[in-house]
């Protein structure tokens, strides 16, 4: 019986039109094909940096080097709330706050907007009895953190997107 319910699972999941997204071949194959051709634009500061390289991370895994008939730009937003607060008004604890909104673009001489989006996610850090230094690396992590999360929240909204609409072939 125990060995019976994976297959059984796997069988329900088949019937009702489960599909990975992202897939290396069959059906979901169309996902990391659009996903590799596209170019991620530039975006300023560090924050932006951390966001883009993550995203580069998730939409190459075609490989480096491939044709790119699409450009995500990218508009990011980070703001703070110091949430933890004492009597004599120091802050605690702070909570960062990671906006993106993204827009597909297609990079041929109509240079149509495909798609677009927004992410969010929030984390935060401890800031009490931190001196300056280690306050900082704390910020610098949550800002990674936040970085990644946003990016794994657009690969997903566009390995969606290349679901639905697959890429014409090379």
């Amino acid at each position: 019986m125990n060995r019976a319910f994976p297959v059984l699972a796997l069988l329900l999941l088949a019937g009702c039109g489960f599909r990975p997204v992202y897939a290396t071949h069959g059906a979901s194959a169309p996902a990391l094909a659009g996903m590799s051709q596209i170019d991620v634009a530039l975006i300023p500061d560090r924050f932006g940096q951390l966001t883009r390289e993550a995203l580069q991370a998730r939409l190459e895994r075609g490989g480096p080097g491939r044709i790119h008939r699409y450009r995500l730009v990218t508009n990011l937003g980070l703001s703070s709330d110091a949430i933890g607060v004492r009597p004599d008004t120091v802050p605690t604890y702070v909570r960062l706050i990671g906006t993106a909104q993204w827009t597909l673009i297609a990079e041929d001489a109509t240079g149509a907007t495909l798609a677009h989006g927004t992410a969010r996610d929030v984390d935060g850090y401890d800031v009490l009895n931190q001196q300056y230094f280690a306050a900082d690396l704390s910020n610098e992590a949550v800002e990674r953190r936040i970085a990644s999360g946003l990016a794994d929240q657009i690969g997903l909204q566009l390995a969606l997107y290349f679901q639905k609409h697959p890429p014409p072939p090379l």
